[in-house]
């Protein structure tokens, strides 16, 4: 017996709950590698001085794809003219999916990530619950 495909409602909620996931996955690689900066170069001033190193500090840089994901995800779930489908739905669940699995890139996003993961035992935690939710 085969299933239905996704609805827009049911593949709606699925990449609003992955989001969720994803919000709290990164902020656990913000948190991780801000510790990690702190270490090497003592503690950040302020909540604006990490936004500009968020911004502008190439240590950070590999962040982005994560950063970008989310931003996409808003702007499909709030999207009204014309309204996002199911499609849509599935291709940024796909992306995510995508992102968070490892890759060949040598110098890319995951092998950044899988540093933090590998450095990071509340980071692995949430990667596996996003592994688990994405299947």
């Amino acid at each position: 017996m085969e299933l239905a495909p996704a609805g827009p409602d049911d593949a709606r909620r699925r990449l609003s709950e992955i989001r969720e996931k994803l919000l709290t996955l990164h902020k656990a690689l913000l948190d991780s590698e801000r510790t990690s900066y702190e270490l090497i170069h003592g503690p950040i001033a302020s909540p604006g001085a990490f936004l500009q190193l968020l911004i502008n500090d190439a240590r950070f840089a590999w962040l982005r794809p994560v950063t970008t994901l989310i931003v996409q995800i808003d702007e499909t779930l709030a999207a009204k003219n014309p309204p996002a489908s199911s499609r849509d739905f599935l291709r940024l669940i796909d992306d995510t999916r995508a992102l968070l699995s490892p890759s060949r890139e040598e110098d890319g996003f995951w092998k950044r990530y899988s540093g933090a993961l590998q450095r990071d035992p509340g980071v692995a935690v949430l990667h596996r619950e996003m592994e688990r939710q994405l299947a």
